[in-house]
């Protein structure tokens, strides 16, 4: 191919096979270090993947004071990413089971609802917000330790929440120092009360007294009301923990479960 030359030419040089070749090293892309890690292939949740043979899971029980029967809550985890640094276990799906048939029909549509909701991944931690927060319009009941349901959906929204929490899901806020020092100060507090109110069946005025529950009822007997916690029976219920455990002191009304004081 001829080529016509219209300047005067001032100089040349021969272009050799390596100058070509660093030509092209300087005119190629340079490479991301981040492209050039080699990437995890990290299985997340979604809708299309197949049921495997087997399950994990965890069943729980609901006595219910609404009737007679109990439910058993089954709740069968997916393990993605199994044998690896990314492994997940999710929520695939959720069965109730009883011998009592009234609530048959909802409980079936509740149960394919949820297990939909959580085949389709993401943050399927909103279900338990919203369950929780379902009010039964004849009145709620209350659970041994003293928690207060305000519905039967709402109890299983409570499962929910614990079978998540045992799975990693979700992360329960760690109480601060603080917090359970202000807890034990406001129990002692109690316990001097107590004391200046005891009686001869319980003359050192304990907030824990031994036996705890007296053959002869005391006004002030405490009763187990949680998980190695104990309240007096006459406590009113905490509206931050949903817990009996709210006492008069000092004029204020005062949670010795969590520490929340309506006088601050």
């Amino acid at each position: 191919m001829a080529v016509k030359i219209d300047k005067k030419i001032k100089g040349y040089a021969v272009v050799t096979p390596e100058d070509k070749a660093k030509e092209a090293a300087k005119g190629a892309a340079p490479v991301s270090v981040v492209d050039a890690l080699p990437t995890a292939d990290v299985i997340q949740m979604h809708e299309r993947i197949e049921r495997p043979e087997i399950l994990v899971g965890s069943t729980y029980k609901i006595k219910s004071p609404l009737f007679e029967h109990a439910l058993y809550v089954t709740i069968n985890d997916i393990v993605l990413n199994a044998g690896t640094e990314h492994e997940l276990r999710r929520p695939f799906e959720i069965f109730i089971n009883s011998k009592n048939m009234d609530h048959f029909q909802w409980i079936v549509a509740l149960t394919r609802i949820m297990s939909a909701v959580f085949r389709k991944g993401g943050d399927v931690t909103f279900l338990v917000d919203e369950m929780k927060a379902v009010f039964d319009p004849r009145g709620g009941y209350w659970k041994p330790g003293g928690v207060y349901m305000p519905s039967l959906v709402a109890e299983l929204g409570a499962i929910v929440e614990d079978h998540l929490k045992s799975i990693g899901l979700i992360h329960d806020p760690e109480m601060s120092d603080a917090q359970r020092a202000l807890i034990a100060e406001k129990r002692a507090a109690y316990a001097q009360l107590s004391k200046k109110n005891s009686d001869v069946s319980n003359p050192a005025g304990d907030l824990f007294p031994e036996p705890r529950v007296a053959d002869t009822p005391r006004s002030e007997d405490v009763e187990i009301t949680g998980e190695g916690v104990a309240f007096p029976p006459s406590a009113t219920m905490c509206h931050k923990c949903s817990t009996k455990a709210v006492v008069i002191m000092d004029g204020c009304a005062t949670c010795l479960n969590c520490g929340y004081s309506k006088c601050g």
